[in-house]
């Protein structure tokens, strides 16, 4: 299974406002996606993590580059900042271990 982990946030208040706008309807997309074992998100410090757990890396390329999702990308670099990381995993993390791999092995966008 494959794991995407995220932790974003806002770049100000305009920014918090947008993200949101964003994120909720990929957030829904990626409930429903095709191939999607595990949706969570929470707030972890300043930043809004999720978890997601996928069949494969390439089921969820697919959800990523399609949709709401899409649309969120395109206006991410604009609207917030945070790490990114993605890995090949049999277990989903706990909320501290996902925190933790962002913070050690996650890239910052």
């Amino acid at each position: 299974m494959y794991i995407s982990l995220t932790g974003l946030k806002p770049k100000g208040f305009f920014a918090y406002l947008r993200f949101w706008l964003l994120a909720i309807p990929s957030f829904r997309q990626a409930q429903i996606a095709e191939g999607n074992l595990h949706c969570d998100v929470k707030k972890v410090n300043e930043y809004q993590c999720t978890i997601t757990a996928w069949e494969s890396r390439e089921i969820m390329l697919k959800y990523l580059r399609s949709g709401a999702h899409l649309k969120a990308m395109k206006a991410f670099k604009q609207i917030a900042t945070g790490p990114t990381y993605g890995y090949e995993s049999e277990i989903i993390p706990t909320w501290d271990e996902a925190y933790v791999l962002l913070t050690e092995k996650g890239t910052m966008h």
